[in-house]
């Protein structure tokens, strides 16, 4: 009975996007759709394998990942940490707000000129993109989990004089936990699309570079092609980040 509970929910999951892809190709068949505005899904597909086979996708698709990584993981570390010295000390946080609440509603894709300005079109600005679009939402979640945090624990922690070292390990990150991971998976989501944004602007590789060098050279099935990766790993990257949530956070 479960399994065909399964069954069900799968092909409810799936229905739509099924749909779609007929009509899709029922209207590319008929000449409805014009192959120079939207080539049919099997065109795709057959220049999917294409591009599987001469390595070109996969260089591309490594390259954006890796570069996605490393920008996210600088960011998630330095929100994180910045986010508990705002929580823990109030002159911290008088400090550095005026500076944040600038910063923070500059959307990531302005800070592209500057950024290649300041550090050209290599890795460093990339990856500088990338950190700036992941960094504001993981910090903001930081601090709003740890101001969640029931007071009590606080005043029994400085009933049994815990240091604050262990008050931050044992009770701050804990307690904070599900709000941060809710911020990890907004940063993960806006580091994924600041590469792409980044890598149409100024690259040589990646996905964002593919979907540029389509529109360039006229090929709208190179173009949707890229699109239709960028969504599948997007979605790939917030499932492992879900999953990894329900296994750190069983409570």
């Amino acid at each position: 009975m479960k399994d065909g509970k399964n069954v069900f929910y799968w092909i409810k999951y799936v229905a739509l996007i099924i749909i779609i892809i007929a009509i899709w190709e029922i209207a590319s068949i008929s000449g409805a759709l014009p192959a120079y505005m939207l080539p049919s899904p099997h065109a795709i597909v057959l220049l999917s394998i294409k591009k599987i086979a001469t390595g070109e996708l996969l260089v591309n698709v490594l390259v954006s990942i890796r570069r996605v990584f490393l920008g996210f993981l600088i960011a998630a570390l330095v929100a994180i940490v910045f986010g508990i010295f705002i929580s823990v000390s109030k002159n911290f946080e008088i400090f550095t707000s005026l500076l944040l609440q600038i910063l923070k509603p500059i959307p990531p894709i302005a800070w592209i000129p500057i950024a290649i300005i300041w550090l050209g079109i290599g890795e460093q600005s990339k990856i500088f993109i990338i950190f700036i679009g992941a960094f504001f939402p993981i910090l903001t979640n930081v601090i709003d989990g740890i101001s969640q945090i029931d007071k009590r624990f606080f005043e029994v922690s400085q009933t049994f004089e815990i240091s604050r070292r262990k008050l931050i390990t044992n009770v701050m990150i804990p307690a904070a936990l599900p709000q941060v991971m809710t911020g990890l998976k907004i940063g993960l989501g806006n580091a994924w699309i600041c590469v792409v944004a980044a890598e149409m602007i100024a690259a040589t590789s990646g996905i964002g570079y593919m979907l540029m060098d389509g529109r360039s050279l006229s090929m709208p099935g190179q173009v949707v092609l890229s699109m239709i990766i960028v969504g599948i790993i997007g979605k790939v990257m917030e499932d492992i980040l879900r999953s990894i949530q329900k296994k750190l956070i069983k409570y």
